[in-house]
């Protein structure tokens, strides 16, 4: 039957048949084959894409900066967690993750830093760069139930706010351009409505 078909042993590499015959191809270094996209092209980011028991790739092409010629990638300075490399094509771009936040290259996206769990990336001290901390004694809210994760207006800056994670790791945070933070709501808001 015409269309593309993945390989038994390796994720990256499918086979596209055609009239009865079969030609053997390969994903751009660093993707992965998906069978269950219905585009044309079907090669993606790993951390979108269930191999199962296709655990083999191709042999990596790395460039200056990305250990693969396409993928997103962690730092090459294992201390520097918030920034990771966007490879396409073996050019590296940085990307920053949201100020807090460290990239995970299991899911490919920027999590909390006890989540991220990398070496060398545990979460700092329980001060923020400008000194907060958060309070000692646990948050209520207006019912009296305990806050998981309690926020905080930043003193300076209507348009940042700390969140203490657990109560008890502060992240300094910040709202979208154009937004400030909301102390009743506990969210960002329009200016006008705080």
């Amino acid at each position: 039957k015409d269309g593309q078909y993945e390989d038994d042993r390796q994720c990256d590499k499918f086979y596209e048949c055609s009239d009865g015959a079969a030609v053997t191809k390969l994903c751009p270094d660093g993707l992965v084959f998906d069978p269950t996209i219905r585009k044309i092209n079907k090669c993606d980011q790993p951390f979108n894409v269930d191999c199962g028991n296709r655990v083999e790739l191709q042999p990596p092409k790395p460039s200056a900066q990305c250990p693969r010629r396409n993928g997103f990638f962690a730092h090459p300075d294992p201390t520097v967690c918030n920034i990771f490399l966007n490879c396409i094509e073996g050019e590296a771009i940085e990307v920053k993750c949201t100020a807090g936040l460290h990239f995970d290259e299991y899911s490919g996206t920027c999590v909390w830093p006890d989540s991220a769990g990398r070496q060398g990336c545990a979460a700092q001290d329980k001060k923020t760069k400008d000194g907060f901390e958060c309070p000692k004694e646990q948050q209520v809210d207006a019912q009296g139930l305990a806050v998981a994760h309690p926020k905080f207006p930043h003193p300076n800056d209507c348009q940042r706010f700390y969140v203490c994670l657990n109560g008890i790791e502060p992240r300094d945070l910040g709202c979208q351009v154009g937004e400030v933070y909301n102390e009743e709501s506990q969210k960002c808001d329009a200016p006008e409505n705080v």
